[in-house]
């Protein structure tokens, strides 16, 4: 069995960090997914790929994996630098405004 090991990354659509905290466990594919001619869903017969551990840090789950014999490849998230203005978001509105403000 093959794992991986990762931090998730933010969705796209916020630039928050909810979600992120903590580390999963994820079985890689064993077998590649087949359509249903019929219907045209995609089915796999592998149950492995639905599972999807997590926890609250990474030294527990590389030690779940080698307590039970799962080989697991981590994946260290990549930092994004904080966006930190001096004045905050408020500057934009502000009186004493530096620069013109226009549409």
């Amino acid at each position: 069995m093959r794992a991986r090991i990762y931090q998730p990354a933010r969705t796209a659509m916020s630039s928050g960090t909810a979600k992120t905290k903590h580390w999963v466990l994820e079985f890689t594919p064993a077998s590649a997914r087949e359509v249903d001619p019929l219907m045209g869903w995609t089915s796999s017969d592998d149950m492995q790929s639905q599972v999807r551990l997590t926890f609250d840090t990474k030294e527990t789950a590389v030690a779940y994996a080698q307590d039970n014999g799962i080989d697991a490849v981590v994946q260290d998230p990549k930092k994004r630098k904080p966006n930190i203005r001096q004045r905050g978001y408020g500057e934009n509105f502000a009186t004493d405004r530096r620069g013109v403000w226009t549409h």
